[in-house]
């Protein structure tokens, strides 16, 4: 077969991808039971649609926890540990918290080993700012934050494919009440923190 022809039969099974997505998100964005910011936004519900293949999701799944937060697409850090235990590499995620700190960890299934990722200290929520921030959630559940960002820092170090490189909504919460302060002010103990 010719490289024209083959080029033609190629962008033939694209197209044919391309409006099956369509389709498919056509159906979506007339749901009421996905989020109200989808609902007869087609555009949207492709991307998602999209991003649910990436990472071996179902398309309601990522509709249902993807948030715009000052303008940026993040995830919710429900959906982070949910993606961690589902993607068949680890075993459940378990959280080692005794109130004032936290780390997560787990062990691949393949071959035992146990990973765990970085720690989260209150003390680390008290210098970055995450603590005393109006409606900080840091204040009054301490402990399930600490597990949230514990969950987070591990899925950066372990399985950053599954997050695409996408903040939690806590996160960018967190960086918008930074970037009002001084900067002189601002604390970098974040490593994960790409706005400095």
């Amino acid at each position: 077969m010719s490289e024209e022809k083959t080029e033609l039969v190629c962008k033939s099974e694209e197209e044919k991808a391309f409006e099956l997505i369509q389709r498919e998100a056509t159906a979506l964005s007339k749901s009421q039971l996905i989020p109200k910011a989808f609902q007869g936004n087609l555009p949207d519900c492709i991307i998602a649609i999209e991003m649910a293949r990436r990472i071996g999701a179902t398309p309601l799944a990522v509709l249902q926890n993807i948030y715009i937060v000052h303008g940026k697409p993040s995830w919710s850090s429900q959906f982070i540990i949910a993606m961690i235990n589902y993607s068949g590499r680890f075993k459940p995620l378990r959280f080692k918290n005794d109130g004032k700190s936290c780390y997560a960890y787990t062990t691949y299934i393949d071959s035992n080993e146990e990973v765990r990722g970085p720690i989260v200290t209150m003390d680390m929520a008290n210098k970055e700012g995450w603590l005393n921030k109006a409606g900080s959630k840091w204040q009054t559940m301490p402990e399930l934050m600490l597990n949230y960002r514990a969950a987070t820092f591990f899925g950066r170090m372990f399985c950053p494919d599954l997050l695409m490189g996408m903040k939690t909504v806590d996160e960018l919460d967190d960086i918008k009440a930074n970037e009002s302060k001084p900067e002189i002010e601002k604390h970098k103990t974040d490593l994960f923190n790409e706005e400095k």
